[in-house]
């Protein structure tokens, strides 16, 4: 049998298949329409699926939406990062008024120190840490010996009228501190020390003797010598250039008001946009004064002011507003204490009157009724925390049956129809003399009630600052309520010498 083709037997029998159609990829919409008749649509489409399929496909579909919105928030996310800007302004109120915005004169007015660390700037600087950095400085070196400071001054530090800071302006600073005619505070931290200009950048000060506290005396802010040299002593607290300085710092002078007695009441400084260490973020900061806490309170409250430096703890709950306070405790380095000058008379020079005294005075008491509890009992003159100073040292505890016993022994009885007590007809008389401040001041009044408590008579002498600092200047008070501000690396040998 001859062979046959396979094609032409398959159809001699009949069994030849149709041909097949080529295979199509697989597509969804062909899919669905051949679920429908291939009539359907996509708009159809939820009629076919499962209520599970729905809900899949619609999570498909948030989730595709979501990430493409939150797209461009992860993109500028991802590539930026947060940092202030330049602008706006500050505005704070403060008791008092300025009066010599100068570093060599502003020591006993917190109104004066405050606008002296804006304007002006010391070769150092405290960090937010409580360590020295440069400010005015680049560097410093120490010799061996420890008696050379070698200071080395930034190229772009420029005084706010535009002159550059040269060595010749610290070597004025220091020399007119040093000069007793110009009646600085500052005179007693720069005794002994003599300054040598390598260059105009260079600054060498040479100890006499070694001084572990050398540094913080480099925090002093400097004052320019081409405004400052042609003014004499006798005028020094007197120029205006104390209430419109020319400083360093980061906020230079723009302007101030008085009111008609002559009181400046607003005082308003501007960014330094030269300033070495970079320009300010804020524009502007606005200062206003005021008389009392009353008159502070009530300029908060009423917007005058968004910013409030301190205030008593006793007047605090007059202040609205309270959801906007951000309140700040902080252990400051100062104190404050009666100081005793036994060269003013004969009852203070005596060791058992002042013992005495100490016995009667009841700290706790003064804590809770003047600070409302806001402060701390100290017993020396170096504060707890500050360079580990020793803790373990005397105190004496309020005790006022101690007290008598110790004026008994001394000599002193026979009180009178006051029960002040005396001694060979002397009474037992002292003076406190303190500031205007009023916490002071009811202090000052709290400790005539103490002391009355013993047999001692005490009259109290409030002064307003300028009257105070030429008493503190001439050392002409008996017993002075008064206090201290230490540095962090403290130095308490100016205040007691």
């Amino acid at each position: 049998m001859r062979n046959q083709d396979p094609n032409q037997l398959e159809d001699f029998f009949g069994l030849r298949p149709e041909p097949k159609e080529p295979k199509k990829p697989f597509s969804f919409r062909r899919l669905l329409s051949s679920r429908l008749g291939g009539t359907a649509h996509i708009r159809l489409l939820p009629k076919v699926l499962s209520i599970r399929e729905r809900y899949i496909i619609f999570a498909l579909i948030l989730v595709i939406l979501g990430s493409i919105v939150s797209l461009p928030f992860t993109i500028y996310k991802h590539f930026t990062v947060a940092a202030a800007d330049y602008g706006g302004s500050f505005s704070e109120g403060l008791l008092g008024e300025p009066r010599h915005i100068n570093p060599l004169l502003s020591q006993s007015s917190d109104a004066d120190r405050d606008l002296v660390s804006l304007i002006f700037s010391g070769l150092l600087r405290y960090n937010e840490e409580g360590k020295l950095i440069p400010d005015l400085a680049k560097s410093y070196d120490i010799s061996s010996d420890g008696l050379n400071y070698t200071v080395y001054l930034k190229e772009n530090a420029s005084w706010h009228d535009g002159q550059p800071v040269t060595a010749d302006d610290i070597i004025f600073t220091i020399q007119t501190a040093q000069n007793p005619d110009y009646a600085s505070l500052q005179r007693i931290n720069w005794q002994g020390v003599e300054i040598e200009k390598a260059n105009d950048k260079t600054i060498i000060f040479k100890l006499k003797n070694k001084y572990a506290q050398f540094l913080n005396n480099l925090t002093l802010e400097i004052i320019p010598k081409h405004i400052w040299q042609n003014v004499k002593p006798i005028n020094f607290a007197l120029s205006e250039y104390n209430l419109k300085p020319v400083g360093s710092g980061p906020y230079k002078f723009d302007k101030f008001k008085k009111d008609s007695l002559g009181r400046i009441r607003t005082y308003e400084l501007d960014s330094y946009r030269n300033y070495y260490d970079g320009r300010p973020y804020i524009n502007d900061i606005e200062i206003k004064f005021y008389d009392n806490e009353d008159e502070l309170i009530n300029a908060y409250n009423t917007n005058e002011i968004r910013n409030i430096a301190y205030i008593s703890p006793q007047n605090f709950n007059k202040l609205k507003f309270k959801q906007r306070i951000n309140i700040q405790k902080l252990k400051m380095p100062r104190y404050f204490g009666v100081f005793f000058n036994p060269s003013q008379g004969p009852i203070l020079a005596n060791k058992n009157v002042r013992l005495a005294l100490a016995y009667a005075t009841n700290k706790e008491e003064i804590i809770g009724k003047i600070l409302d509890g806001n402060g701390l009992a100290v017993n020396s003159p170096l504060l707890d925390g500050i360079l580990s100073a020793n803790s373990d040292v005397k105190k004496y505890g309020h005790n006022p049956e101690e007290a008598k016993k110790v004026l008994a022994a001394d000599g002193w009885g026979n009180p009178d129809v006051n029960g002040i007590l005396k001694k060979r007809d002397q009474p037992l008389s002292i003076k406190i003399t303190t500031s205007t401040w009023p916490e002071l001041n009811a202090v000052a009044n709290l400790l005539k009630e103490q002391w009355a408590a013993i047999g001692v008579e005490v009259t109290v002498e409030a002064l307003p600052t300028p009257q105070l600092q030429q008493v503190i200047k001439d050392r002409s008070y008996q017993a002075l309520l008064f206090g201290e501000i230490l540095n962090i690396d403290p130095d308490p040998f100016s205040l007691w010498q």
